[in-house]
């Protein structure tokens, strides 16, 4: 059976000589894979339409036997170019991707999450990264998982509940406008962490190197 959706990629893998798995976050089948046969020859059709974080539009055929289903056809919406010229934007946007791995099961919709996703990578591209953004996407996504923290009932500093607040309730370019002081970043670091691996078991993959400022 033939399915389509408006889909942006993860992650993607070789699976043989020729062929790459394809892993989509989309709004109607939430986590998908996808095979791409052929997507590693010179003269294929998904030639430069299957990179980390594009956003396009996509066809499959459904496996009736496994959760790899065939990619049929791509047409690309957006790259989202600013990723690859700057490796701190990657770094955040990894850590994104990784985070709604761990945190979401495969093929549940998830047109909230995406939604979100796309926001924060759109953020990404176009303003500068810092601790917020990451913080912003973290409570958010918390949010949108029903896992939010009580705000109220934490022991953050008035101040840093305060940063808290508005990076929940606000939107993207307000959060990236945000200029918590330097105890209030680390503070919120260490409230999040710590919220992180009670609530996942550990950290996703990437948070470190996501907070870094190089």
């Amino acid at each position: 059976m033939t399915e389509s959706s408006t889909g942006l990629i993860l992650r993607t893998h070789p699976l043989t000589d020729t062929s790459l798995i394809v892993h989509w976050l989309t709004p109607d089948f939430g986590r998908l894979a996808t095979v791409a046969k052929g997507a590693r020859r010179a003269k294929s059709p998904f030639l430069g339409k299957l990179d980390l974080f594009y956003r396009a539009d996509f066809s499959f055929n459904r496996s009736r036997r496994s959760d790899l289903h065939t990619l049929r056809e791509v047409s690309l919406r957006e790259t989202h170019n600013p990723l690859r010229q700057d490796l701190r934007r990657l770094r955040l946007a990894a850590y994104a991707a990784a985070f709604i791995e761990q945190a979401t099961e495969t093929g549940t919709p998830l047109p909230a999450v995406f939604d979100l996703m796309n926001g924060f990578v759109d953020c990404l591209c176009r303003q500068e990264p810092a601790p917020q953004t990451v913080f912003a996407f973290e409570l958010k996504l918390l949010h949108e998982l029903g896992l939010k923290p009580d705000l109220g009932k934490t022991r953050l500093t008035p101040g840093g509940r305060q940063i808290a607040r508005a990076l929940l309730q606000n939107d993207w370019p307000a959060c990236s406008r945000l200029k918590p002081a330097p105890a209030q970043t680390a503070e919120l670091a260490q409230f999040l962490h710590g919220f992180l691996i009670f609530h996942l078991g550990h950290l996703p993959k990437g948070r470190t190197a996501a907070l870094k400022g190089d």
